[in-house]
This record gives structure tokens, sequence and C-alpha cells, in this order.
């Protein structure tokens, strides 16, 4: 028999969403006339923007002519989504990032995990509560010990998300290797500001350390001192890996499209100390692993960049921030305390009477027939938090707001 790698025996649990996945069919299995909302995993409710559609339709009669036929694509993307790409999301905002630095992908949750084929054995730093995909990837080669009984892994560094420090952590004390950072934050829905962000490429250039950024909640953004990229902060393109999408902003979820950016600065060390650039590697892997996106989603993803596109897909961020305002305010006035949620679309609260985060998982699904994410599935430190995301339908939204004021008021 093949030998397996005995990395994937040491993750605690079922990967997070499957479980509430499970847990919700057997509530409808045993409940068949349960109206349920599902306001768990993030997945967008409403249509494509027309320019994205309008361009897809497009490059499908594209396919139809020998003369614009389009076969195997460009391994980092075509030039003129990475041109695009490079000149609204980076120079608009004073960034350095060149076109042949961007590497279009299927999914950034793809990427932040494809990443490590190019890292070798590390020490990790982590926020906690952290998306469960940073931290079951290392799992999976090698870069952890065993579960700990408290929850985590043996050998990650932990770096708690709190009350206390509003939800955005401080560099550790001790050297590590990488750092994962999402801003707007998932779950919590915190933002950082250019100081922030400033401390963490400080140390990261200090100790040779890599941050990998996932802004794939950077469309959320409305206060512009706020940064959107990493590469805002001065020194960043040393020692920064950034991961986008468009599922979220222009509601890609089901079309799939997103981009890395790994700046040529970025650099890493041979077993024999010599140094290599990350840049030349992830060409690499992705000319050998990945055959890019086709030509007909890398044409609706272009269209995102039109004047039409950027209208549109401000509209459905702007649809989905109002759905957050309706979730803050309402569970407000049910005597819940609130965070998040005005510059992400995931609002994160604190569970009532301390009560465990799985418990009022299954309270809010039995009595209120609303599914959402528990904190715990996020890490230790959220235990004793709740996740509802935004992206949804306004009906449900309310509907859901209505039978919580009503059934679950603190």
């Amino acid at each position: 028999m093949p030998r397996i790698n005995d990395h994937f025996l040491k993750l605690a649990a079922g990967y997070l969403f499957p479980e509430i996945g499970r847990r919700v069919r057997e509530f409808v299995a045993s409940h068949p006339d349960a109206d349920v909302i599902k306001m768990g995993i993030g997945d967008v409710t409403e249509p494509l923007p027309e320019a994205c559609r309008v361009a897809m339709m497009k490059a499908i009669d594209d396919q139809a002519k020998h003369e614009t036929f389009h076969g195997y694509g460009p391994e980092q993307g075509y030039a003129w989504l990475r041109e695009a790409i490079v000149e609204h999301d980076y120079r608009a905002r004073g960034c350095e990032v060149s076109a042949d630095e961007v590497f279009v992908s299927d999914a950034s949750k793809c990427d932040c995990a494809n990443i490590l084929d190019i890292l070798g054995p590390n020490k990790i730093a982590v926020t906690d509560p952290v998306y469960p995909v940073y931290v079951d990837t290392n799992v999976m080669a090698g870069n952890t010990g065993p579960a700990l009984n408290g929850g985590g892994y043996e050998g990650i560094v932990y770096l708690p998300l709190t009350e206390k420090n509003s939800f955005t952590a401080t560099p550790p004390s001790e050297k590590v290797d990488v750092i994962y950072l999402c801003f707007p934050n998932n779950p919590t829905g915190a933002t950082a500001t250019k100081d922030q962000l400033q401390a963490w490429v400080n140390y990261a250039n200090a100790n040779d350390a890599l941050i990998m950024f996932d802004a794939a909640y950077e469309a959320f953004i409305t206060d512009d001192d706020l940064p959107r990229s990493i590469y805002e902060i001065p020194g960043a393109r040393k020692c920064a890996i950034e991961f986008r999408s468009f599922s979220k902003n222009a509601g890609f979820t089901g079309t799939r499209c997103a981009f890395t950016v790994v700046p040529k600065d970025v650099m890493g060390t041979s077993a024999t100390g010599e140094k290599v650039s990350l840049h030349k590697l992830w060409h690499r892997r992705q000319s050998t692993k990945f055959n890019s996106v086709s030509y007909i989603v890398q044409r609706g993803a272009e269209a995102v960049y039109t004047e039409a596109g950027r209208t549109q897909t401000r509209g459905l961020v702007s649809f989905y921030l109002e759905n957050a305002r309706i979730i803050r305010t309402a569970l407000a006035d049910a005597g819940y305390t609130v965070f998040g949620g005005e510059h992400a679309p995931y609002i994160w609260m604190k569970t009532p009477d301390g009560q465990g985060s799985w418990d009022y998982f299954d309270r809010l699904l039995n009595d209120a027939n609303i599914v959402g994410t528990p904190g715990a599935g996020f890490g230790a430190a959220g235990e004793g938090y709740f996740r509802l995301s935004a992206f949804n339908s306004r009906a449900n939204v309310e509907r859901a707001m209505e039978r919580i004021g009503s059934k679950l008021a603190v």
C-alpha cells in the first residue's frame, strides 16, 4: 500500500465549514419544514455585475472564431488583466507593484495554501482567532507538532486577537519566520491602521520574516486613511506577499478568480544559506502545477476595472455593508456586544451569558433556524464569540434579525 502523508492525521477535526454543513443537514433532515437562514459561510448572494457578464459573454463568442479563439493562457494570467490590476489596485494607491509580479489564480484560498510548496520548515505565527486554512495547511505541510489539548497545535505561535487589543495583535517578542495577517480581518471584522501594519513590516524586516497578507476584504474599507494593501507600508516589498480575490467585491465565488502579488524583492534562504527569490520559485511552481484561469473568466475580471464595472462592484459592496449595518444595529438593540461590520462583511459578537460558541450555534439553529459560525472554529481565542456574515439577501437579513430580536434577545 502507498505511504500516506501522516501530517493529515494530526488535523484535530473536520474543516470548520463542512462541520457546520453536517450539523445543518442533520437539523434539516429532522425538521423538514424549518425555514433555515444561512449566515455562516461567507458566500455572496447577489448576481454578477452586468459589466462582467457582458465581458464574459463576448469572450464566449471569441471562442467561436478561429481568429479570436484562445487555448492555454499565460501561466501568470493575461497581461491585460494584470496591467488593469496594477493600475487600479496598486498604482492608484501609490504602491510600487509591476504587472509581472501579479499571478492570476482561481482563488486566494488556494494560493494561501499552495504558497507553502515553495517554503520549507518554518516557525509560523498566526493570529487567534484565525481563518482555519492558514493553520490547517501548515499542519498538512508538516510545519507543526501534534494538536494540543487546549486547542491549536504545538510549534505554532498564536497571537490572540481580543477585545482588549481591539482585535489587532502586535508582533511577537520571539523570532518567527512566517506571519499570517488578514485585514480587514476574518472573522472579527477588525481593521489595521498604517501605523499598526508598519510595526509588522518593521518586525518582519528586522527578523528576516515573511508576511502573508490576506487582503480579500479590502474593498469593504470605507475610510481612505486605512490601508487597503500591505504595499502602502514602506518596506513591505521586501517582506510581504499579498493575496486578493474577486470573490467578495465582484461576486466571483462561483466564477473563481483571484491573484497573488509576489514582489521580486522578497527573498528566502536555502538549506545552505543562499538567498533565493520567492518570485522565481512561485513562477516555477505555477508554471508546473497550474494552467491559469480561463480566458472567459479573466475577461470578466478585467471588466471589474472598467468605469461601469467599478460602479457596479461598489454597489455590491455597499449592499453588503448595509446588510452589516442592519445586523450590527439589530444585535445591539437585542442586547448583544458587537464588533466588526463597519469596514468588513463580518459581524463578531459575544455569545450571551458566557455560552460556548458551539452551544450557541445549536441554540441559534434550533430556536431561530439561523446558521452562523462558532468563534471556537477559528481558534481557542474565538471561544465565547460568534460570527455572522452580511453576505445574504436583504430579506433574509431582516427576517433573521427579527427572529433574534424576538426569540434570542439577551
